[in-house]
């Protein structure tokens, strides 16, 4: 009979892992789409196994003992490695990788995603791939908690050393308003500042960039309409209720209010922001580095060409990055 008191598996300690960075049993189930029970009794079996206890799970959250805190340092570098030994041998034949977890932003769903994702079928046959589209701030925690290998989205902050990142689009900041509303002759600010402003929502991340930067400018806008989509944000512009600020992608997302609505250039301090693929590093290889190359001429056709053809004053700022 085989002795299997000592051993455990890679999903134990994935299971340990995601515990001790959610904090909670029920937390780490929900992130690894698994029950509370199993969660539980896998910890209890890599104890047994490592003959220690490893988390004081009468504390909330959870607190690592000692031999925890040491185990946890091998734990990871264990995910890492397995990660990392997936990929290279992935990348002898990218036919042969079985999984990936791609997330992408949003603002891509209509036209850059769906022409990636035939790309990458023609070049990987065998592949199963798991899209997820969202906001940024969403697909980032998504990366950290490992429930995804890649995502493509805005840039939220600097980024951790566990993290590689390949710049894909900068694009800036633009006014959003109802065509025919702003005489070009005239104080483009002023006019702007007569009309009612239509805010993102605090709550989402491209709302409190959008706030922050106009407190550093020392503008302050009344707050009598505050939206968490582009839709319902340039559903009002287009009606003439107001302006906003936006961005390209966010323009190009609400198409059925585009022949109503002009972009300018903000009357003030400009700002911008970077899209990027972002990867754990070195988990992946090369392939992260390769996906970027993929995907830059696909967002230059389907984006950038088409609105700077008919923007050209964005042709500067709205642009791929190499």
């Amino acid at each position: 009979m085989v002795d299997t008191a000592n051993k455990f598996s890679l999903w134990a300690i994935e299971i340990f892992v995601a515990s001790v960075e959610e904090g909670s049993i029920s937390a780490a189930a929900k992130r690894l789409n698994s029950s509370n029970s199993t969660i539980s009794q896998q910890l209890t079996n890599l104890e047994a196994a490592l003959g220690s206890e490893l988390l004081d799970r009468s504390t909330r959250p959870m607190k690592l003992k000692p031999t925890g805190q040491l185990f946890l340092h091998r734990a990871r570098a264990i995910l890492s490695e397995v990660m990392q030994a997936k990929s290279e041998l992935a990348q002898f034949d990218h036919s042969q990788m079985v999984r990936l977890r791609l997330g992408v932003i949003d603002d891509f769903d209509a036209d850059v995603t769906p022409s990636l994702m035939k790309n990458l079928a023609k070049r990987m046959k065998n592949c199963q791939f798991l899209l997820q589209s969202g906001q940024s701030y969403a697909l980032s925690e998504e990366l950290h908690a490992r429930t995804l290998d890649m995502v493509i989205c805005a840039d939220l902050e600097r980024a951790p050393d566990w993290m590689e990142v390949h710049p894909v689009l900068t694009e800036p900041f633009v006014v959003a308003v109802a065509k025919g509303t702003i005489d070009h002759n005239q104080n483009i600010q002023k006019q702007l500042f007569d009309l009612p402003f239509i805010h993102y929502s605090a709550r989402t991340v491209m709302g409190r960039q959008i706030e922050s930067h106009l407190t550093r400018q020392r503008i302050r806008l009344p707050n009598q309409f505050e939206f968490n989509n582009y839709h319902a944000i340039l559903s009002m512009v287009a009606d003439k209720t107001g302006w906003t600020i936006t961005t390209p992608l966010g323009f190009l997302r609400a198409q059925r209010f585009q022949e109503n609505v002009e972009l300018i250039p903000l009357p003030f301090e400009k700002m911008s922001r970077t899209i990027s693929l972002t990867a754990r590093k070195d988990a992946m290889v090369r392939m992260p580095q390769e996906v970027a190359k993929i995907l830059r001429p696909i967002i230059q056709e389907q984006v950038v060409a088409s609105l700077t053809n008919r923007m050209p004053w964005l042709k500067e700022s709205f642009r791929l990055l190499d």
